[in-house]
């Protein structure tokens, strides 16, 4: 018998039997989460099945996509979803607590847990070896009624990084080159399980962020092995728990394998329409931006921040600098260690903890025809509220240099 995959050691524990490739099974949850863009429905979908909450202590909503509330309308939806939580004694995140991303990874997420979401990005918490992915808000609303869902089980691709990268080169760099190599719709339903040195050789945060956008592929998920690191992080956030290590078995199946030599990399950028349009910075070099965005659940961390603070440090933005850092705990990482002191002496605009312009509905929306460089996962036509504006997307360092610029620049050296 072959060996397995960790997406298929993952699911076969659930189920307490060995999956097959393509097998449909109805697994239960360890968590479902929601934000103010999805909940919504969800909710009503509950309520049209006439069914209570199944497990309250293991659904979790956050408002972070539009929050605070610029309009009465998104008020009148948080006051609903406040209501929801104090009735059924769910988990609740309110207004300034952070990305619904980061505070599942920061709270919540454990190794080996079948985690459902109704967001696309849930599949970030395979960096913590997690089987997680996003559902539409009718999936998820009959997950909330159930406490399971369906999963087919996916084949999956296996990205072997090598090397290290070098400063200030980062995981979103590698992530941009993979997306070109696999296309837009290169992995649709496949997991993508990274290993090797260069991942062994990552923070979890850069981690997070590789596994953040294998959705950008059509990847149903993303997983990271559980090593030493992941357990540090695990205890560092207050999760002292005993959990097993996760790899992949010698004989796995793998539908394809792609080989990143990280130390040969140089700085990425995906050019608007679309996440794959993939080329070096070079190519790109010296185009004006109007807007720099520096956060999201891809790089709103402390390290994306930090690395954004070192090449600001002493610096002035040459064009607006919109900073939303991921999580409240981030936040106060960020302004006890001096960080948001060195941003916002630059030209920063710090805005609270959420999703901030990612998403197009406020804090920052772009004008027409302006050019925007952010640290995001999407740059879609309209992505960022306006689809006569243009997206395109960076490593923190990139998005730090070229605020200083006023351009596109290479972090390793051009911000005169």
């Amino acid at each position: 018998m072959s060996g397995m995959t960790m997406v298929e050691k993952i699911i076969s524990r659930k189920v307490g039997r060995r999956v097959e490739l393509g097998e449909i099974v109805v697994v239960k949850l360890d968590y479902i989460v929601a934000h103010d863009g999805t909940a919504p429905l969800a909710i009503k979908v509950l309520e049209e099945l006439g069914l209570p909450l199944h497990s309250p202590e293991k659904t979790v909503l956050v408002l972070d996509h539009t929050a605070p509330s610029p309009s009465s309308t998104i008020s009148n939806i948080h006051s609903s979803m406040r209501k929801f939580a104090r009735e059924t004694g769910c988990i609740f995140y309110d207004v300034g607590s952070g990305i619904c991303h980061q505070l599942m990874v920061e709270n919540h997420v454990l190794p080996w847990m079948v985690i459902a979401g109704a967001d696309s990005h849930t599949c970030t918490y395979g960096a913590l070896g997690a089987f997680s992915a996003g559902f539409g808000s009718t999936d998820i609303g009959v997950a909330m009624a159930t406490g399971s869902i369906w999963i087919k089980v996916p084949e999956s691709i296996r990205v072997i990084m090598v090397g290290e990268l070098k400063p200030p080169l980062s995981s979103k760099d590698a992530i941009l080159w993979l997306l070109g190599e696999i296309g837009a719709s290169g992995a649709i339903y496949k997991a993508i399980e990274f290993m090797g040195e260069g991942v062994s050789s990552m923070s979890i945060s850069s981690r997070l962020t590789l596994t953040n956008m294998v959705v950008e592929v059509g990847a149903k998920t993303g997983l990271c092995p559980v090593d030493d690191k992941t357990l540090a992080f695990l205890k560092n956030t207050g999760r002292l728990v005993a959990v097993d290590k996760l790899n992949p078995d010698s004989g796995a199946g793998y539908v394809d394998e792609i080989l990143v030599d990280l130390s040969d990399l140089e700085p990425m950028i995906a050019k608007p329409p679309s996440v794959d349009n993939v080329c070096p910075v070079s190519e790109v070099e010296g185009l004006e931006v109007d807007q720099v965005f520096i956060g999201s659940c891809t790089n709103g961390r402390f390290e994306d921040l930090e690395m954004a603070a070192r090449i600001l440090k002493g610096k002035k933005v040459k064009t607006r600098l919109i900073v939303a850092p991921a999580s409240r705990r981030v936040y106060l990482k960020a302004v006890r260690t001096g960080v948001l002191d060195i941003l916002v002496s630059a030209g920063a605009v710090v805005i609270p903890p959420g999703c901030g312009p990612c998403p197009g509905r406020h804090l920052g929306v772009l004008g027409d025809g302006e050019v925007c460089l952010s640290t995001q996962n999407r740059n879609f036509k309209g992505r960022m509220g306006n689809p006569k504006a243009e997206i395109f997307l960076s490593s923190p360092a990139t998005a730090a240099a070229s605020a200083v610029a006023g351009r596109i620049v290479d972090p390793r050296g051009g911000v005169s």
